[in-house]
């Protein structure tokens, strides 16, 4: 039984899997092996310092794999924003076919790209920013739940309504996102109406993924509950594993002396980027969705993908009667 949906179609990829666009994780390593694996992979763009960085980034991943891949693109609300329209411009050059978009509106963004044949799928957390994204010409919505890491914006909808509300209001397909690591995940998604699912968590345990052995312990160690919401008074809310920094930042964030520059140390990218190249929890923040319950080792990406799939078919066949 293969598992063929919209999205594989549109795509060009054998499974519904796409890895979602994970900062200092993204790289060409994993890209590559959820590529060569018959998922999605995504190389994150704002982690390399240029455009042109970037650019060599995309060929190196390009070296690796002969699958295809995306770009991630995170639309940041920030004073001096990435050098976006070099970007899509090295994107466009290096032949990249998916771009996916996340963050702040992307209308000029999915505007330029789909003028230069790109598929654009945009992440969303809500079904209100689905169908603005439908509008502005998104190809694919790929729709967020309150479970997953990063940030899951401020309405706290878990993907078991959130998914099929979205499903039903778009005519364009949806991908479930937010708590997904396993078949029994996937089989889920597609029985509520997603065409397939992306995952981030799930592959911070991998052997491909390029970030410290310690930090992968800490996915495997923690549970369902231990991930905290940080930075819910600045309407900025966010997922991360529990750790002594997030506890930190949880208990600084109540007091009501504080702003947000007083917390910058603690959720600034570098301080992310240290713990994970470092295994020093203490230096940042590790996002991490709910999934964390679900993980319990670090398979080769081939083979989480393979045993993932025969997990949901197996699923899919037992319950035949109720997907169709």
């Amino acid at each position: 039984m293969t598992i063929t949906t919209s999205v594989t179609t549109m795509l060009g990829i054998k499974h519904p899997l796409v890895q979602g666009g994970m900062m200092w994780v993204g790289r060409p390593e994993l890209v590559a092996a959820i590529s060569n694996a018959g998922g999605l992979g995504m190389l994150t763009a704002l982690i390399w310092p240029t455009a042109e960085d970037l650019r060599e980034q995309i060929a190196h991943t390009r070296a690796l794999t002969d699958k295809p891949f995306g770009v991630n693109l995170t639309l940041l609300p920030v004073g001096r924003a990435p050098d976006y329209p070099a970007l899509r411009k090295v994107i466009v050059e290096s032949g990249i076919r998916i771009v996916e978009t996340a963050g702040h509106s992307p209308h000029e963004h999915i505007a330029d790209l789909k003028a230069h044949g790109v598929t654009v799928i945009h992440k969303c957390t809500s079904v209100r920013h689905a169908l603005s994204a439908q509008k502005m010409g998104a190809d694919i919505v790929t729709i967020d739940g309150f479970e997953c890491a990063g940030h899951p914006g401020e309405d706290d909808v878990g993907g078991i309504v959130l998914i099929p509300a979205a499903v039903d209001a778009l005519s364009i397909p949806v991908l479930g996102c937010g708590g997904f690591a396993d078949g029994r995940g996937l089989a889920a998604a597609l029985a509520l109406g997603a065409q397939g699912i992306t995952m981030g968590t799930r592959f911070c345990a991998t052997v491909e993924a390029p970030i410290h052995d310690a930090v992968k312990q800490v996915i495997l160690s923690n549970d369902e509950r231990d991930t905290r919401l940080i930075l819910r008074g600045f309407k900025n809310t966010a997922r991360v594993a529990y750790t002594s920094v997030s506890a930190k930042v949880v208990e600084l964030s109540a007091r009501p002396d504080v702003d947000f520059e007083m917390l910058r140390p603690y959720v600034a990218g570098e301080h992310g980027r240290r713990a994970l190249e470092t295994g020093d929890i203490t230096q940042g923040l590790v996002w991490a969705s709910q999934a964390q319950g679900l993980i319990h080792d670090v398979p080769t990406c081939a083979d989480l993908i393979a045993r993932m799939m025969a997990q949901a078919e197996a699923v899919m066949r037992g319950n035949a009667g109720l997907i169709g």
